[in-house]
Formats: structure tokens, sequence, C-alpha cells
């Protein structure tokens, strides 16, 4: 399988001892993450169904760089168990 890689992510792979193995893991966490958003929805009575899916894709906005350093700050807080309980966080 041959793909076309940014520069930047080409560069960051030649640096790598296994580049498919990093390709392999960064695309599980991103399936793994997709997962979680699943069930995430799912709990809170949303069922994520192909079609549903394939209704809305490209509706939203892909995400800005702020956004998703905000997305990574929250997962680090959720990972190290330091997410403010209802009470910490005001109204």
């Amino acid at each position: 399988m041959t793909v076309s890689l940014p520069d930047d992510i080409a560069a960051y792979l030649e640096g790598e001892e296994n580049a498919s193995a990093a390709v392999a893991d960064a695309l599980r966490a991103r399936l793994d993450r997709a997962a979680a958003t699943a069930a995430m929805l799912r709990a809170v009575g949303i069922e994520v169904t192909e079609e549903g899916v394939a209704r809305v894709h490209g509706k939203l906005p892909r995400l800005t760089a702020a956004q998703r350093a905000e997305n990574a700050r929250r997962r680090d807080l959720v990972a190290d168990g330091t997410w403010p309980a209802d009470s910490d966080v005001a109204a």
C-alpha cells in the first residue's frame, strides 16, 4: 500500500525505527476514539448508525487547532483522574 503524507508527518516517520508500526498505532488510536465517542453517545440514548454517520458526514466544520488542544487537555484530565467534580465547576 502506498500513501501520500504531508511533509511534517513524513519527516516524523523517517525518524521512527518502525514507521509502519507508528502509522498502525496512530490509526488504532483514531479507531479507539471513534468507538469511545459512539459508546458515550449510546450511554445518553443516541444510537450511532452507518446511515446516520453518512447523513451528517461533512456537515460539521473541522475542529480548529485550539479546539483539538482543548480536547487533548480534557482527555489528559480524565486519564489522570483530575477531571473536576460537578460541584467544582461553575455554571
